[in-house]
Order: C-alpha cells, then structure tokens, then sequence
C-alpha cells in the first residue's frame, strides 16, 4: 500500500533531503582539496567511498520523494470536477443542508489540490513553473469560498435564473483554474515518474476490478472502473501534449500509435464490458456473462498505459533510465532470476553482462548501432511476410515470431539493454531460437515432402539448410561478453567484436526465416494443382490472410485450437496466391 504523509511529515522530509544535499556538497568541496595534498586521488580513500554512498543516498532519496508527490498528484488531479458538480446538483435541489456538507467536501477538496501543487513545487527546480504553479494554487485558494457562496445562494434560491447565471459563471472559473493549475503541475513533474505513478495505480485498480467482480460488488467496480479510465484518459492527454514538444519523427509516430491504440480501441473495449459486467451483475437474477473477456480487456488497458511507457523511454539516455530504476530491474530481473549463474556473469564487482555492454566506448557503440539498424531493417521484412497471415493453425508464422522476439533481445543485449542480464541468459536464448528452428525446419519439411513443384521443393530445402546453419552459428556467438582489462588502475570494456557477430548471426537466421516463410507459402500453393481445391492449405498448416484492423482487438481462441496443428481452411473462394500478396498491405511489425 502506499503511505500517505501529513504535511508536517512531508516538511520533515524535504528538510533532510536538503540537509543530506547539502552534505554531498561539502564533502565533495573537501575531497578534491585532500586529493591535493596527498598528490593524487585513492580510489579506496574511506571519504570517496562515504561520498559515493553518501550520493548514491541522496539521488534514492530524491526519486522516493519524487514519486510520492506523483502519487499524490496522480490521485488529486484524477477527478478534479466531482466535488464541484456535486456541489451544484445539490445547490439546484434547493437543499441547504445537503450544500453545506458538499461545501466541506468541496472546501477539503480544494485545499489537497493547492497543497499538492505546493509540494509539487517543492522537489521542482524549474523556477519559472514554480511561480506559474504557486499564482495557480492562490486563485484556487481564493476562488473556493467564491464557489460555495454562489452554492448557498442558489440553494437559497433555486428558482432563481439570476442565482443560477452567478453558480454557471463561477462553475466555469473554477474549471478554468483547475487547468490551468493542471497543466502548471504537469511542466514541473517528470512524464517519466507520472507514467510510473499511473502504471502502477491502474494495476492496483485492475486488480480490485477483478475482485469486485468475482465477490459482486457492483459499487466497487463501477467506481474503480470509472477510476480507471479516468487515469488512462489523464496518460493519454498528458503524452499527446508531451508529443508536442519533439519534432515529428519515429519516436513520436511510435509513441502517439501507442496512445491511439489505447484510446480508440482498449478503452472502448473496457468499457463496453465494464457495462456488460454491471448490467449483469445488477439484474434481479444474476446473468451470466463471460469473465475471463472483461478479465482480458482490464489487462489490456494496463498493457496499453505500459506500452505507452515504454514507447516514452526509448530515447532516454542509461542516466536517466538509472533514475527510473524500476522500469528496467522491476521488468526484467525477475525473468533473470531463473538464469544459471556462470563464471561469465561476474565481470566486474557483481555487475552483470549486460550492465557491463552498457558501459562499451562511444566509438564501439556506435558501430554495434550501425550492425542493429541493418538487423532492424531485416526484421522489418520478417514484421511485414508474418503479418500478413493469421496465426491460428499456422505454426510456422508462430515460430517465426517467437524466434524475431529472442533475436531483438539478443541485439539489445549488445546495446546494454533488455531482458538477457547474463551471457548465460543469451545463451539460454540462442538454445530456444535453435529449438524453435528445429520446429520450423519439421513442419516445412511436411510442407516440402508434399509439394508436386520440384523447383519450389529445393528453394524451400535450401532455406531451411540455412536456418540450420544460422541457428548453430548464433549458439557460437551467444557466448558474446565484454572484455575488461585493467590498464594503470582504470578498468576499459571491450566486446565490438563479439556483440557484432551475434547482431550479424541474428540478422542472416531472420533472412533465411523470412525466405522460409514466404517458400513454404508458395509450396503451399502448389496443391491446387493436385487436390483440386480453390484455397491455399497443406495437411501441416493453413494459410489464411489476418482479419482487418477493425475486427476486436482479442480473439479468444478454444483452448484446443491452440495445439492445432492440422486444420482446413475454407474452401468457399478462390484466392490468387500471387494477386493476394500483392494486393495485401501489410501492417506494422506486431
């Protein structure tokens, strides 16, 4: 659970952080002087090691601070015009009472607004936001008592149409500074610590969507539902606007994708079976509905904020992503926990292989850049050939995905970066690839014994000798580490040469795939000839075009259908092999 602080706590804390800042400062203003006076710097000095835990402190500390004030923001800012319109309903009832109990809400309401913007404004260096953020949070501060008097004037008098032009014309004010405020909030936080903040508060809330599911609590889940959406529809917003600050380009067109998916087809398909749900569940006789569809569109909508999350950092720099530590270690480490620790994963102080890639010279990152945008551009062919096809009782596009992921973690494995922590986790990763290209090399053998065409026959066999070839030739190159040598003290890294042969390997096995794909595809075709049918099936696979984009998001499949691997498809229409292929667009890389 998170901790809530009272304002007294908070000042605590912001007076120690300053403190223990100040106290980096001094030791590093007397570090240099001692490494004066003893004539050069000792590496295991007692007040170097006390600096460095000393910062490594102080740096925890101010990321621990900076998400508890996101952790606020993200709950005060969520539904900032409830309070108010309940006010308002209340004032139109003409029911005094009831107005002044929504007036202590509102009042308590508008007081957590200004006093998170001011603690916003606290562990913010961003001078000229501050003073944009504290002018806000004071016409809130002296626009609140304005509100609820406009309130208890219209209780007073409902009927009036000149009590309720006044309440109409401070509801508008009121929503106009909340924006403002808002907005002045969101430029002096961090999109990434916002992005974190709510992608761990939608899963919090998904979960007890859940739960309120399963125990009946129709309340429950219609409110948590409501808070969900309303978080997903602050993420959107806030990313849109972030977008508008970088020049269009990959990035952004990657990361408004994200959002548009989120927006236009997740959340829709969370609500609609949020009122499935409570329809259901509301009924005099309980309806029966299908749980595990609402359970995979609740999923989906923190998969989307996550996508988005992770579409925002990938042009972030290690420093930064060191200081949204929980993105990567939270994400991958546990995947890496699994890993058979090897001498090789103990390069240097604990640290692992790929922090250790992390650490390259400029010059040799560069050139693995180079090698990963050739690998890239290879795998664009791969996204292209398998998105053409669906997938269900096709085994050989499900391999070829399954073996493009491992590679593109193997390459950013080179880059520092990834799920593969160890050269035992690489390893690990060129075995799967090479048992997944055992599959593919059975099933287009199947492909390939039934083929009338011997010309199509020997392309398809020549390809898979490839794939043999490439998937023995990245089980070589897993072994790809950093060399570290010890030269006067200081430790260099090295690894250019392994880490390219690995990228080189990955990109030959995903261009004997992509051959693979579309020669068993084509061989495919040859039994028209024989069998005499109008569509494009084998007795191993079955080739059918992906439905367009429009159709749900999620097709739940039948458990059995997962373990097909003999399926028919239909034989209604007659389809072109080559009209199709050139007809068909593909979509972007899955």
């Amino acid at each position: 659970g998170r901790k809530e602080y009272c304002q007294e706590e908070w000042e605590i804390i912001l007076i120690l952080d300053e403190k223990l800042s100040n106290g980096v400062q001094c030791a590093k203003v007397i570090q240099p002087t001692k490494s004066l006076n003893t004539g050069r710097k000792e590496k295991g000095d007692p007040l170097n090691i006390a600096i460095d835990k000393m910062t490594k402190k102080t740096r925890d500390l101010r990321r621990q601070l900076r998400k508890a004030v996101m952790d606020h923001i993200s709950d005060s800012f969520l539904e900032t015009n409830v309070p108010l319109l309940v006010l308002i309903e209340a004032a139109k009832s003409g029911n005094e009472k009831e107005v002044k109990e929504y007036a202590q809400v509102f009042r308590e309401h508008a007081n957590k607004l200004v006093e998170v913007a001011n603690l916003a404004c606290s562990i913010s260096n961003n001078e000229e936001g501050v003073k944009l953020v504290r002018m806000a949070a004071t016409q809130i501060d002296s626009l609140c008592p304005q509100v609820i008097n406009a309130a208890l004037t219209l209780a007073a008098r409902p009927q009036s149409k000149v009590a309720q032009d006044n309440m109409d014309v401070f509801k508008d004010q009121w929503e106009k500074q909340v924006r403002v405020l808002t907005e002045a909030v969101d430029d002096i936080t961090s999109v990434d610590d916002f992005l974190s903040v709510s992608e761990n508060h939608i899963l919090e809330d998904v979960n007890k969507c859940v739960i309120a599911l399963q125990e009946g609590d129709v309340d429950t889940l219609d409110r948590t539902a409501g808070a969900i959406r309303g978080r997903a529809a602050r993420v959107i917003h806030i990313i849109n606007a972030e977008m508008e600050n970088y020049e269009t380009g990959v990035y952004t067109e990657k990361v408004l994708e994200a959002t548009k998916l989120l927006s236009e087809t997740v959340m829709p398909r969370f609500a609609e079976q949020v009122e499935v749900a409570i329809e259901a569940l509301s009924a005099n006789v309980p309806q029966p509905f299908e749980e595990n569809e609402f359970i995979d569109a609740s999923r989906l909508v923190y998969d989307g904020v996550r996508d988005i999350r992770k579409a925002v950092l990938m042009i972030r720099t290690p420093e930064e992503l060191e200081d949204d530590s929980d993105f990567e270690q939270e994400d991958y480490d546990v995947r890496s926990r699994t890993s058979v620790q090897t001498e090789d994963d103990q390069l240097i102080a604990g640290q692992s292989a790929r922090a250790i890639m992390a650490q390259l010279p400029q010059e040799e990152k560069a050139k693995i850049a180079e090698q990963v945008e050739i690998f890239h551009q290879e795998k664009s062919k791969l996204d292209a050939e398998v998105a053409k096809w669906d997938d269900s009782g096709n085994d050989i596009i499900v391999l070829a995905k399954q073996m493009c992921m491992i590679m593109m973690e193997m390459t950013d494995f080179t880059r520092g970066k990834g799920p593969l922590k160890n050269t035992s986790d690489v390893i690990n990763a060129a075995k799967k690839i090479a048992e997944a290209g055992s599959r593919m090399d059975k099933l287009a053998r199947a492909v390939a014994d039934q083929c009338p065409d011997s010309a199509c026959k020997q392309d398809l066999l020549a390809y898979l000798q490839r794939i043999a070839l490439y998937c023995h030739q990245l089980n070589i190159c897993s072994k790809v580490k950093a060399e570290v040598q010890n030269l006067g003290g200081e430790l260099i890294v090295s690894g250019l040469d392994s880490a390219t042969s690995l990228i080189q390997a990955a990109k030959n096995l995903m261009n004997a795939v992509v051959l693979t794909v579309k020669a068993s595809y084509v061989a495919s075709t040859k039994y028209q000839k024989v069998y005499g049918t109008a569509a494009v099936n084998s007795p191993v696979v079955s080739w059918k075009m992906k439905a367009p984009e429009k159709k749900p998001l999620v097709k739940r499949e039948k458990p059995e259908e997962y373990q097909t691997r003999v399926r028919r498809g239909s034989q209604k229409k007659h389809i072109s092999p080559v009209q199709a292929l050139s007809e068909f667009k593909a979509m972007d890389s899955f």
